[in-house]
């Protein structure tokens, strides 16, 4: 955000954009959209972001304000001025939707789920939208922050958790989003809103640490290196297989486009730390085809893929189709837990790598003069400028 933008203009940004948010939420849950709901919200996220970004940097939520906060993006005395601007404009948008269609709604966990299955996917997704701000919007390493895509970016993680949590927790992921729709319907009952509120600031302060150990350079620690990669490896796989496994449980209206939102957030969040792959049947064929730029060759391969496998195996069984080893072998994993057979990853796994190597072998046919020692020496000098 500029310097010389007056204090109060970013207030007023932080106001409307918040408002925006919390209105379109509103609007679009008592309309009951299970389709495109999600998608509205998460694009006047988007919209905002870009339109006001320049103004106040675009935060609409407390634990974004929080998390910046914390890792030094944002100082503490502004940041408590913008969460107390966005939980008056989040409780102004409640009033004002409720006012509009002549009812509210209550803030409450799905049937069947408790408060702390709610609060653990307020807590998962509230840090991945935090942790993809951070990489996003703020780090230098990204590409001349502010860049073309920290605002789709962003966006996106609400339609990955939108539609994947949404049916555990109704999907807040923002302290402003959860007090509007709170205090709005008080007489329906109230108090909710601070557990989720709990859950989120977690998330949020979860999300500055682990920047650190992706990022260590930008807080004038010494490189991790391998750790760095090791843990982005890990946190992009995590969520791709969790949102892939919430969607199904919840037979999500648009699955396949929250799970392939997870993994562009992810991508663009991480892509210059580890490579992003988050799936071993990619690691294969970057390996197979000698462009693994953050080098280590084949151990460091079988490092990624191992780590990928474990971050697989953190959620619950699910069904269907994965195109991922990592998710073939969570899904079973957590299958056979819970008294299933454990066989068919196997099976998805060999296929999945043929895959892989066929795709490097395609990829050796199609672009030989990428492996001419001349070009060789040009991807060397390429990637060791990004590194």
């Amino acid at each position: 955000m500029g310097s010389d933008t007056p204090a109060y203009a970013k207030y007023v940004a932080e106001f409307i954009g918040t408002f925006l948010l919390v209105f379109t939420v509103g609007c679009n849950v008592i309309k009951g959209d299970p389709v495109w709901g999600v998608t509205s919200i998460a694009t006047v996220l988007m919209v905002s972001i870009y339109a006001l970004g320049g103004v106040s940097g675009a935060n609409f939520n407390p634990a974004v304000s929080l998390t910046l906060a914390l890792s030094g993006q944002l100082d503490f005395a502004t940041a408590g001025i913008y969460m107390a601007t966005q939980v008056v404009a989040g409780i102004t948008a409640g009033f004002s939707y409720s006012l509009l269609y002549g009812h509210a709604f209550n803030l409450a966990p799905a049937d069947t789920f408790t408060w702390m299955s709610a609060g653990a996917v307020e807590c998962l997704y509230t840090f991945m939208l935090c942790f993809v701000v951070l990489n996003v919007a703020c780090s230098d390493k990204t590409g001349n922050c502010p860049n073309q895509f920290y605002g789709l970016a962003i966006g996106f993680v609400i339609v990955a958790g939108g539609y994947g949590g949404g049916a555990v927790s109704g999907g807040c992921f923002n302290p402003a989003v959860a007090l509007g729709i709170d205090v709005s319907s008080a007489h329906l009952g109230f108090g909710m809103s601070l557990i989720y509120l709990g859950f989120e600031f977690l998330g949020a302060a979860l999300a500055s640490g682990m920047h650190r150990i992706v990022r260590p350079e930008e807080y004038g620690m010494n490189n991790m290196g391998v750790v760095s990669n090791i843990v982005s490896e890990f946190l992009g796989t995590f969520f791709l297989v969790l949102t892939v496994g919430l969607n199904v449980l919840g037979t999500s209206k648009a699955g396949a486009f929250s799970i392939a939102a997870s993994l562009m957030s992810m991508i663009y969040a991480l892509g210059n730390v580890s490579g992003a792959h988050f799936n071993p049947a990619v690691t294969l064929a970057i390996t197979l085809s000698g462009r693994d730029k953050m080098g280590g060759g084949v151990g460091m391969a079988v490092v990624y893929m191992v780590t990928q496998i474990i971050a697989g195996c953190a959620i619950g069984a699910v069904s269907g189709g994965s195109l991922n080893p990592a998710v073939s072998f969570g899904i079973d994993t957590a299958n056979a837990i819970k008294g299933g057979a454990w066989m068919n990853c196997l099976v998805y796994t060999a296929v999945e790598c043929i895959g892989a190597i066929l795709a490097a072998g395609i990829f050796y046919a199609t672009h030989p003069s990428e492996y001419t020692k001349g070009h060789k020496e040009k991807l060397k000098e390429y990637y060791g400028s990004l590194a």
